[in-house]
């Protein structure tokens, strides 16, 4: 999947940028494997705590606190934020809990948001994964989930 994105990207001639945290660079990496990942990869940031989305991508401490960092309105404003933060074309963001610990009862692990934010479009998912799962492979899969809503999102735009 990520050679169908990386494709699709060149095509359009667009730049993108990922704002990761429960996924910790994994979407960028998958990214910047694939030859010539330069001419569309633009800046990527790893924002793992709350602080890192407030500061670095804007997130509102409003949205933080009312609905957590684990929530589609975190997800939005990450990709908002990571736009405008970086001038990308297209803004990936991903935030869930890989476990095994950190989940509750209303977000579980498993649970992740992906967002994909292009021009004026924006798509945001909600990923619940198996909570079973090992931590390295939920992350894997989060990741994958999100590539393939890029891919997704950018074919139909």
């Amino acid at each position: 999947m990520i050679e169908k994105l990386a494709k699709i990207l060149l095509e359009k001639n667009l730049v993108i940028s990922t704002a990761e945290s429960c996924t910790g660079g994994l979407v960028s990496s998958m990214l910047t494997d694939v030859s010539g990942s330069s001419a569309y990869t633009k800046l990527n940031f790893v924002t793992y705590s709350n602080n890192a989305k407030h500061e670095i991508l804007g997130v509102s401490l409003n949205t933080l606190e009312k609905h957590g960092a684990v929530s589609g309105e975190c997800a939005s404003e990450m990709a908002e934020g990571l736009m405008n933060r970086t001038g990308c074309d297209v803004a990936l963001c991903t935030t869930g809990i890989a476990g095994p610990t950190g989940g509750t009862a209303e977000k579980p692990v498993g649970l992740c948001y992906v967002s994909c934010k292009y021009g004026d479009k924006m798509v945001v998912k909600k990923v619940l994964l198996n909570p079973g799962l090992e931590r390295t492979e939920m992350k894997r899969q989060f990741a994958e989930h999100a590539v393939e809503l890029a891919w997704d999102f950018l074919k139909c735009n």
